[in-house]
């Protein structure tokens, strides 16, 4: 139960009086409530002495005030409001009317919940209205992760600047063992925060503009191989859910699309177009639509009925088990979900490195990506992104790994196949009449 304490640390004549709250062990945050007394007049009971009205209105002053802060403790709790000396002070001003709750707030867990709460009628990165499901749930992992580094000493938004941010890197990547990818997508959310913050008036740190959040390049591309593909294929498999996964790997190798979205295919997505069989969907992660040719080996991959409906954690399961039944084998160095224990039976999952058989690191994720590798160079790379969806060849060419080299590659290529056109072309000699 939370208690609290009046107290005069200052024996100046004019000394503050400060509200300490304890909430259980270990936070008990403290702060001026802006009230001040003459220590003389300070009682033991730990309220000013009633002998003057003057000090008699104080004491009914903080009496309300101590009211007034027990009924926010319970409010704060049933909401799972962290509470910490910010949130104190902020609450001390509002019930003397210094600020109101109109005030835009200065702390950044709350300008990070201020997002939250205005999702749906947020402009979005394409133009429309509504944040993604997967943007609000990105903002709500940022602002547990901030509550959870900041314990008790809650940081405002113009805390943050290059240090805060490299110290905040080190606790992602060292602390709570985020993948560098992760850590620094959690930093490009954090300038966002600040950059909306200072939009509607909250003062920042001219610093957080220098925060460097830039998007590693892939270093380990997981894609199967066309010989992985047909060793998949060919495998032996005995269980009718294993088959049933083959298919949809298969199908979604050979469209190109995330698991998310392969799973919600159906016979009704196949359709005639300009008497073309495509299939047609809506990506859920970008909303886009999409138009996907029906090529001879979709329709030999789905000859004998479509693929039953099975959940993304269950195709995760069945494909690792494929792929090691199908002996792709190989060691890669890269990393994969770990359940680790975290004491008094806590659990959290956590990217771990280290060098793993291929298979265990496979799962639908690998659809979408080996569709795009073993097709660039092949298909023209418009051709590719039309279907992937991906908003740039820029992306595409960062999520299949390649760099300058593979272009000097195509060049060389396309080179070579010129010459070899030029000298299969028949060549004409005149024949000098007899």
């Amino acid at each position: 139960m939370a208690t609290i304490k009046y107290q005069i640390l200052s024996k100046s004549e004019n000394a503050p009086i400060y509200l300490r709250l304890s909430i259980k062990r270990g936070l008990s945050p403290r702060t001026k409530t802006g009230l001040h007394i003459n220590p003389k007049d300070w009682s033991s009971t730990s309220y000013p002495k009633t002998n003057i009205d003057t000090n008699k209105k104080l004491k009914s002053d903080l009496q309300k005030l101590e009211t007034y802060i027990l009924n926010k403790v319970n409010n704060a709790n049933s909401e799972g409001i962290v509470i910490s000396t910010t949130w104190l002070k902020h609450n001390i001003d509002l019930h003397f009317g210094r600020i109101t709750e109109t005030t835009q707030s200065n702390l950044l867990t709350d300008a990070i919940q201020s997002i939250i709460d205005e999702a749906p009628t947020r402009k979005n990165a394409k133009g429309g209205i509504g944040l993604s499901k997967s943007r609000v749930n990105a903002y709500t992992s940022l602002k547990n992760t901030i509550t959870e580094y900041q314990k008790q000493d809650a940081f405002k938004v113009k805390d943050v600047n290059i240090k805060f941010a490299k110290d905040f890197l080190k606790y992602l990547l060292n602390t709570k063992k985020y993948q560098k990818s992760t850590s620094l997508k959690k930093l490009a959310d954090l300038k966002t925060i600040c950059t909306d913050a200072e939009f509607y008036g909250t003062e920042t740190n001219p610093q957080f503009k220098k925060i460097q959040s830039a998007k590693p390049n892939n270093e380990n591309i997981l894609y199967l191989t066309l010989k992985e593909l047909q060793a998949v294929e060919d495998v032996v498999l005995l269980s009718d859910a294993l088959k049933n996964a083959r298919k949809w790997l298969l199908l979604g190798c050979n469209i190109g699309q995330r698991g998310g979205d392969l799973l919600l295919l159906n016979e009704t997505n196949f359709i005639n177009r300009n008497d073309l069989e495509v299939i047609e969907l809506k990506q859920q992660k970008t909303d886009k639509n999409v138009t996907i040719p029906v090529l001879p080996k979709t329709k030999e991959i789905i000859k004998d009925g479509f693929p039953y409906k099975t959940s993304i954690q269950k195709l995760n399961k069945h494909i690792k088990e494929i792929c090691k039944l199908a002996g792709i084998n190989e060691l890669i160095k890269d990393s994969k979900i770990t359940v680790i224990e975290k004491g008094k039976g806590s659990k959290e999952k956590r990217k771990i490195s280290g060098i793993y058989p291929k298979w265990e690191l496979m799962a639908s994720h690998v659809c979408r990506r080996s569709f795009c590798t073993n097709l660039y160079g092949i298909l023209p790379t418009p051709l590719i992104m039309s279907i992937s969806a991906h908003s740039s060849e820029k992306m595409l060419l960062n999520y299949i790994g390649k760099d300058s080299i593979d272009f000097a590659q195509q060049i060389a290529d396309f080179y070579t196949l010129q010459a070899l056109k030029e000298k299969k072309e028949p060549q004409l000699k005149v024949i000098k009449n007899l």
